[in-house]
């Protein structure tokens, strides 16, 4: 069930192995958290940044993972210390050099809901409430 929304540079886009990426951090994801379900993930290339650097060309990888709540903070840290490592095995050798890496794992907010399959099946309510979701 985890979320994971992948924020990167449009720069690094010939170079980072995003589907190789995916298959390595889904499984880490489900592993650390503990949870139950599929993986979802959505890249979104940015063309612009602006940083601290000022505007010197550095790239960026912004990693934001959201799970349902009740995991403690030293499991979200120990997560988003895993998520850095496997990211920066994922951009070409030196790739990491220089590449701003940032991961967040957060709790999803009550008003989280899910539709399986993209719309109701007939007789089925048309959202399924976050106790109703599958959870460890």
């Amino acid at each position: 069930m985890p979320h994971l929304t992948i924020d990167y540079s449009s720069r690094l886009a010939d170079v980072f192995d995003r589907v190789a990426l995916v298959r390595e951090l889904h499984p880490l994801v489900l592993e650390v958290s503990g949870s139950a379900g599929v993986c979802k993930t959505f890249f979104r290339p940015a063309e612009t940044h602006v940083g601290d650097g000022g505007g010197d060309g550095r790239g960026f990888v912004h990693v934001e993972v959201g799970l349902m709540p009740g995991r403690p903070e030293s499991v979200k840290a120990h997560l988003s210390e895993s998520i850095l490592a496997v990211v920066a095995k994922h951009l070409p050798a030196g790739g990491a050099d220089g590449v701003i890496l940032s991961a967040e794992v957060r709790d999803l907010s009550g008003s989280y809901r899910l539709l399986p399959g993209g719309r109701p099946r007939a007789g089925a309510p048309a959202r399924v409430p976050c106790a109703a979701s599958p959870r460890r």
